[in-house]
């Protein structure tokens, strides 16, 4: 309040107290969840009109993001926790991102009882039934990258006996986190898709 701001923005899920609160005290809010690619673009739009801004240079710069090539990277399975292993489906902004680039998400389909939504646990047994050409792991800086190297599946999976195995940043896969960090994994899915067998 002491900054007295004229918009405060907020993602849903962390910030809706304070937000609520802030509204309730006349300050103007903005709630944001950015779990897919339309998503993306639907806040660029509030929040250019909430600033008065053309986004039109933004979404246009989104566009030189993806990819124009057809997707022939092989089946692959993207891994972002080792316990439990989770993985992401199509309903989370990971799932989407792989479908935007036609990448053959093998969990895309797959309902399960993760808390996180958009997310499936998968045990050891469906990760080796999978056996993914491609494997995308998530570092998110606390070793889950050497925990899954670890599982007694590895050295089983086609990805890891093929070399096709590629770490990825948590933002940018996981959560959109910036612009750069959307930029730059879409950089690594193209060259995904680029690196044949």
């Amino acid at each position: 309040m002491a900054l007295k701001p004229d918009l405060v923005i907020g993602a849903t899920g962390f910030h809706d107290q304070i937000l609520a609160k802030l509204k309730e005290l006349g300050i103007r809010t903005l709630t944001t969840e950015v779990r897919d690619w339309q998503a993306l673009q639907t806040l660029t739009n509030d929040l250019a009109r909430e600033i008065k801004a053309d986004p039109e240079p933004l979404l246009k710069t989104y566009q030189t993001f993806l990819s124009n090539q057809p997707a022939n990277s092989g089946s692959t399975l993207v891994l972002v926790s080792a316990q439990p292993i989770l993985a992401p489906n199509k309903t989370s902004w990971a799932g989407d991102l792989l479908t935007q680039f036609q990448i053959k998400n093998l969990a895309a389909d797959l309902q399960g009882q993760s808390p996180q939504r958009g997310y499936i646990t998968l045990s050891p047994e469906k990760v080796l039934e999978a056996n993914p050409e491609v494997l995308i792991l998530v570092d998110v800086g606390d070793g889950t990258v050497d925990k899954l190297k670890a599982e007694p599946f590895w050295n089983q999976l086609q990805a890891v006996k093929n070399d096709r195995v590629y770490i990825f940043d948590y933002f940018g896969l996981v959560n959109p986190g910036s612009i750069e960090a959307i930029e730059k994994t879409c950089q690594q899915l193209q060259q995904v898709i680029a690196s044949k067998p």
